[in-house]
């Protein structure tokens, strides 16, 4: 596996902007193609575990992930069906593939490329699914998928690989075998492993000699590895996992900070976007109650523990129609897939937990 060094590090990577140079973005929304993702009622699968015809993304198309491969972006995006009850977390959830040229108009394949079957993991995903992927290539370009595992009753972080984005393994929880497995029943979710700029596609990389991992919500955490797929949460004397990011009296993140893509080595350090709940009350008071945006903090490449910087405003928040009507009505802009492609940064986010759209940025 490829280890990072800092003579890798280039400014090229490095948006500047005139508030925070080490920043991603300003983000955009483009002119035409929002929502670039939604329900498409004709879908059927016949579901393994069912064995019986779905229409898998009947009712949601959501919270995706996003990588480079053969010049193209891929999407993998989560899916819900219109069984259980009308509310959120109560459909099944799978992961459908898309694909595009330039990054806003999709091509999609007919069924789920990832879903819950009749594995050695139906019992974590069954009825509930597989939920909000991250997705990061490895430096042999192979994948590497952290998705959440629901079964309507707890839930924690899976991993996967692929050669192919189609063809998954499932290598169960990231942290089955951290600790002396004390984290077998710990509730946890939104992974996203840290990678780096390489000859133009964004790769896991590591950091004094390990992979690293931001992950949770509520606060985030870190996790290392040394390959990939398990993983071992970076603790406090006492043994609870340590807290890198909390929320934020007053601010867009005031309840709820949650790990979105995976996060980026800069020049600057390791640029982490996240997603953030506002306070019902005593929140940032240009976003509604309840409202999902992302924001933007900057880690230490020496200490990826320490944090250096963090955005006081969201670099996206739900302004448009198509994030705030939804089963989310709150409104959001869940981010959780990020690429750089032909020369600009592609953001792709989840809209009030029903529908896919992006936002681009320059690669000043």
């Amino acid at each position: 596996m490829l280890i990072i060094t800092a003579t890798l590090f280039t400014t090229s990577i490095l948006p500047a902007q005139s508030a925070a140079t080490w920043e991603i973005g300003p983000f955009t929304r483009p002119a035409s193609g929002n929502p670039v993702i939604t329900p498409n009622p004709q879908s059927t699968f016949t579901d393994p575990v069912l064995n019986a015809p779905i229409h898998w993304e009947i009712l949601h198309t959501f919270n995706p992930a996003a990588i480079v491969r053969n010049g193209k972006v891929y999407v993998l995006y989560r899916a819900e069906d219109n069984s259980g009850t009308m509310q959120i977390g109560e459909h099944t959830s799978r992961l459908g593939l898309a694909e595009s040229n330039d990054g806003i108009h999709f091509t999609r394949r007919a069924e789920p490329v990832f879903y819950p079957s009749k594995d050695t993991e139906q019992s974590r995903e069954w009825p509930g699914g597989v939920e909000d992927p991250r997705l990061v290539e490895t430096s042999d370009g192979a994948y590497v998928l952290t998705y959440t595992q629901w079964n309507r009753s707890t839930y924690s972080v899976g991993i996967a690989t692929s050669p192919d984005l189609i063809h998954w393994t499932k290598h169960g929880p990231a942290f089955a075998s951290a600790s002396n497995a004390k984290y077998a029943h710990l509730k946890y979710k939104s992974a996203g492993i840290v990678t780096h700029l390489h000859n133009g596609r964004l790769v896991a990389a590591k950091i004094n000699g390990r992979f690293w991992m931001y992950w949770g919500e509520g606060a985030i955490h870190l996790a290392t590895s040394s390959d990939l797929i398990h993983w071992s949460p970076l603790e406090h004397a006492q043994g609870d996992p340590i807290e890198v990011l909390r929320p934020r009296p007053q601010h867009f993140d005031g309840t709820f900070p949650e790990t979105g893509p995976p996060p980026i080595l800069t020049a600057a350090g390791i640029v982490v976007l996240y997603n953030g709940k506002n306070a019902v009350t005593g929140g940032d008071p240009d976003l509604g109650p309840n409202a999902y945006a992302a924001g933007e903090a900057l880690f230490d490449i020496k200490d990826p523990a320490h944090l250096l910087a963090q955005t006081e405003n969201p670099v996206l928040k739900p302004i448009m129609p198509y994030e705030k009507t939804g089963q989310y009505a709150a409104g959001t802009t869940f981010a959780e897939g990020l690429v750089y492609f032909h020369n600009r940064w592609f953001l792709y986010y989840g809209c009030a937990d029903s529908l896919v759209a992006v936002a681009t940025a320059p690669n000043k």
